[in-house]
């Protein structure tokens, strides 16, 4: 097959490229130059994105003996996933430039021009695997390395998509191995450190990225009555499931820490609460995209709301009109769900589809119920697998945007 790989001038992305020339491919590398903005250049070694990954990339290239282009992608880039980041955060949703990168850059603009110039497959440096179904149709797997799956960020590109990517990564048991392999290749990325941080946010500052782009607007923060017991600068800056970064100027009666409950992007309010009030038993979410043609039944799944959060066991309910209705198992104890976020559905190690997170209500809880809802219409998807999602970190904020690691 003619093979284009993508290149980020990270470890991964070299490797997967070598494994597709010992595959016997025909494999031309090009790396997508990301790093213009309308304001400046990103510099520094990341592993992706900067004006020396390019470097890194060309030199993977020369070692490898394939030829090396660079496509700038960074207009459509700005207007997609830049765009996408600061629309996303002042409708008071949480999204995830990295999904939506995969979505709109690599396996679109990218895979549609290389299909255009004749390739047959685009190959990344992604940890997950495609398995052949019994009935010929391909399946996006979870990665043998748990730690390391990607599927999570991967599921937004649907069927159509996945019938002409390559990950020869998916298979390998640890980063290490990666690493290793790269060294014995002579690749000099071989010890270059992961890129965990959001590729377009200096030092990763979200906050002071937001502020910049979206100014200062500055509101109340309230408790669950509606006392106000504190005040921001843009409620546009808060994610549900927040603990840091509260200037909360009242303490809770009990003494216990608050976390952000839902953002009001209309009345630029933002409500806090105690985490027992994150608990979420249903979610809804829309513009569903499955990789397999679903009935109305309900069945059994698990379902993943963070790209490094653990599945929880579900039952999830699909719609034609593209939406789904999912109820957690009390005992999972999910908590922080925000609006924006991608929730992924898995069959084991299968990934069945994933859709948008629109609204979260507590366990037990009828319709009205809601811990976090959106506050304003979500955009007309640009494509059929469009997502505007978000993954969040496990630490003192269950709710803090945090970008994927980068290939």
């Amino acid at each position: 097959m003619r093979v284009l790989a993508a290149l980020s001038g990270g470890v991964d992305s070299a490797v997967a490229a070598a494994r597709a020339v010992d595959a016997g491919h025909d494999v031309v590398g090009v790396h997508m130059a990301l790093s213009r903005t309308r304001d400046q250049f990103r510099t520094g070694s990341r592993g992706c994105c900067s004006i020396e990954d390019a470097g890194d990339a060309r030199r993977a290239a020369d070692v490898l003996g394939i030829p090396y282009y660079v496509w700038d992608l960074s207009e459509r880039f700005e207007d997609t996933v830049v765009a996408d980041f600061l629309s996303e955060y002042e409708a008071g949703r949480t999204p995830n430039p990295c999904v939506r990168c995969n979505e709109h850059i690599k396996f679109a603009a990218l895979l549609d021009k290389a299909v255009a110039l004749g390739f047959d497959a685009v190959c990344t440096g992604h940890y997950a695997r495609v398995e052949v179904g019994d009935d010929g149709t391909r399946e996006l797997h979870r990665a043998r390395d748990a730690a390391k799956d990607q599927s999570y960020v991967l599921a937004v590109m649907g069927p159509e998509r996945l019938a002409r990517s390559l990950f020869p990564l998916g298979d390998v048991a640890s980063k290490d191995e990666t690493r290793a392999e790269a060294a014995a290749r002579g690749l000099s990325v071989s010890a270059k450190p992961d890129s965990y941080d959001i590729c377009f946010v200096a030092d990763g500052d979200t906050q002071g990225f937001l502020r910049d782009r979206l100014g200062s607007r500055e509101g109340e923060i309230v408790d669950t009555s509606g006392e106000v017991v504190g005040r921001h600068d843009g409620a546009y800056a808060y994610t549900v499931g927040q603990r840091k970064g509260l200037a909360l100027g009242r303490p809770a009666p009990d003494g216990r820490p608050r976390y952000v409950l839902s953002v009001e992007p209309v009345r630029n309010r933002v409500v806090v609460g105690s985490v027992e009030e994150l608990a979420v038993g249903t979610v809804e979410a829309d513009r569903a995209v499955w990789f397999d043609v679903l009935g109305p039944a309900p069945f059994a799944c698990e379902v993943q709301v963070r790209a490094h959060g653990a599945p929880v066991p579900a039952v999830a309910t699909a719609t034609p009109e593209g939406t789904v209705r999912v109820d957690v198992d009390a005992s999972a104890g999910l908590r922080g769900v925000a609006p924006g976020q991608s929730l992924v559905v898995y069959d084991g190690t299968r990934v069945l589809g994933q859709a948008t997170v629109t609204e979260t209500r507590r366990p037990g809880s009828a319709p009205g119920g809601v811990v976090a809802s959106s506050s304003a219409p979500v955009p007309e998807a640009e494509t059929a697998a469009s997502s505007r999602v978000a993954a969040t970190a496990p630490d003192a904020s269950l709710g803090t945007a945090a970008a994927g690691v980068h290939r």
